[in-house]
């Protein structure tokens, strides 16, 4: 269907060509646009035909540009068609745990691989048809980021409450066959996709590198809204070091093998453990770090990078306050005492999660709920927010509540603090 445009980028091709807002996109050298991925493959090309529509009529052009060069447009979709839904019923979904308070727009479920391609969200392959996935490799949609769990497709298919999860093998079997890669994540429940099924998950996986890039193993997340669904619990110590037993016993083999780790536990993993994090080599190049994987290693280290360059003396005094999700207390007040700021004060204060319920305990899931009955009762000169409890590009939480309405609540002014080390140092010391 015919592309709507929104907006033409000043100097570009497009505005070159006096292509205009309202015009509408019907076809690239003589191809329809499915969607962005479309748009994004067929524009690509030295020699382009467009054909525009404009008031009921059809315009055509032809123009030559550099291999990659983009036209400088902008649709009135993202995806430029509509996402694609879950179709799964997944024993260990999140979503089927949201308290009844949650916003509509939390309960979406998104099972598309085109925002895999595009920021790295992982998906189940569950609604990819045949033919979809001829596309995949057609378009060199890579590297893809995807929700395995398990290899024993028995057992997936009864995972993901879906027989077309038994399917994944052969995709991904095809997907190799055709230069696609792929980061695969398995999350794991205790006594059922761990243990003798995990070493299967894991030889099966490696089998399929490099196509198979590497694997995350997360622990599943339970709230305290399971009420009717699946019996799951969280990991013992034990087990969680039995997971990371399983998993080094294979680092060791694939490094010697293929010069990679390749197997990657999240931080969780180690919290749960009472393991310590692993170097900053452990992680190579950081390629899960959005599944928590390696995110307090790398923080850790760009922290000490920026303190080791910073100028110490420059920095405000005063009071801080950081809250966090209590699995991370003990790991932040470390750092906290590892990188002392002359005249700056910071405690670190434990949020429990009153949104999902106490069995929740990462920081990124805390709401503005959490922190004013977190920060009831303390006093600073400024709290520190991480960002990470934020909607993307938005100052609003979880909840709904905005960062201007929290802070009013709990009565300090709040720094907004960035992911990266050097972003945190930069809120201990006050430093725009």
């Amino acid at each position: 269907m015919p592309q709507t445009i929104i907006a033409v980028e000043p100097g570009s091709i497009a505005e070159q060509l006096e292509l205009q807002p309202g015009d509408r996109l019907v076809s690239v050298n003589g191809k329809p646009i499915l969607d962005w991925i479309d748009y994004q493959a067929f524009t690509s090309e030295e020699n382009i035909d467009l054909v525009i529509e404009r008031g009921g009529e059809e315009i055509e052009f032809s123009l030559e540009k550099d291999d990659w060069e983009p036209l400088g447009l902008t649709f009135d979709s993202r995806l430029m068609s509509g996402i694609r839904e879950c179709v799964n019923k997944c024993i260990f979904c999140f979503v089927d745990q949201l308290p009844a308070c949650a916003r509509d727009s939390l309960r979406v479920k998104d099972d598309d691989w085109r925002l895999s391609l595009m920021t790295g969200s992982f998906v189940t392959l569950t609604n990819v048809s045949d033919s979809e996935l001829q596309r995949i490799i057609d378009r060199h949609a890579s590297p893809l980021y995807v929700s395995v769990h398990t290899t024993d497709m028995k057992l997936r298919a009864h995972m993901l409450g879906t027989e077309r999860g038994a399917l994944l093998m052969k995709q991904l079997n095809r997907m190799k066959a055709g230069g696609i890669q792929f980061h695969a994540q398995a999350v794991l429940c205790p006594g059922i996709n761990d243990g003798p099924q995990l070493e299967k998950t894991i030889a099966d996986l490696a089998a399929l590198y490099p196509a198979c890039q590497s694997l995350a193993l997360v622990p599943v997340g339970l709230t305290n809204h399971r009420e009717g669904l699946c019996g799951l619990r969280k990991y013992a110590r034990d087990e969680a070091r039995a997971v990371l037993d399983a998993a080094e016993k294979w680092q060791k083999r694939l490094l010697k093998k293929h010069g990679t780790n390749f197997v990657f536990p999240s931080d969780e993993f180690y919290l749960a453990a009472k393991r310590p994090i692993p170097p900053d080599e452990f992680y190579e190049d950081y390629a899960q770090i959005e599944n928590g994987v390696g995110m307090m290693r790398q923080l850790e280290t760009e922290l000490e990078d920026a303190y080791g360059e910073a100028d110490l003396e420059s920095a405000k005094p005063g009071r801080l306050l950081a809250p966090v999700g209590v699995d991370i207390v003990p790991f932040m007040k470390s750092l906290m005492r590892r990188f002392p700021i002359p005249g700056v004060e910071i405690e670190v204060v434990p949020v429990e999660n009153g949104f999902f319920g106490p069995n929740v305990t990462v920081t990124g899931l805390l709401t503005g709920g959490d922190l004013i009955r977190g920060l009831a009762g303390k006093s600073a000169d400024r709290v520190l927010v991480t960002e990470c409890m934020l909607r993307d590009q938005e100052d609003v939480f979880l909840d709904d509540l905005t960062l201007g309405e929290v802070q009013e609540k709990v009565g300090i002014p709040f720094v907004k603090v960035g992911r990266r080390g050097d972003e945190l140092l930069d809120a201990m010391m006050n430093r725009d």
